[in-house]
């Protein structure tokens, strides 16, 4: 890019842009709702959860990185808790779960 261009960013129609706080909050809101969405799963009263997709297909799982890998995420915050888990379990094999609930415990703090 040249020096004293702008650039050009292309969205989307009838998407809008936020700055600020308001972004901010509405980062951290998606995040969270990733991790309350997997936090369930966790510990010796761990529940399971059904999941349906466009084609009626049904998995049912209380294993964070298969609801990760099942759900679709649009929020680019939200990828990023799901990215997370697949880099924790990359790396590790284990504990997805835990690094996408730990970093949502996190962001609740922020």
């Amino acid at each position: 890019m040249m020096t004293g261009q702008q650039p050009i960013i292309v969205l989307k129609e009838g998407t809008k842009r936020e700055r600020g706080r308001g972004a901010q909050g509405n980062n951290i809101m998606a995040a969270r709702a990733i991790s309350d969405a997997v936090k369930s799963t966790l510990g010796p009263k761990g529940m399971d959860k059904m999941l349906v997709d466009s084609m009626g297909d049904v998995v049912v799982t209380n294993d964070g990185a298969t609801i990760l890998k099942e759900i679709d995420v649009e929020h680019p915050a939200a990828k990023m808790i799901v990215e997370v888990a697949k880099s924790q379990d990359e790396e590790c094999g284990d504990g997805t779960t835990s690094a996408v609930v730990l970093t949502g415990e996190l962001l609740k703090y922020a």
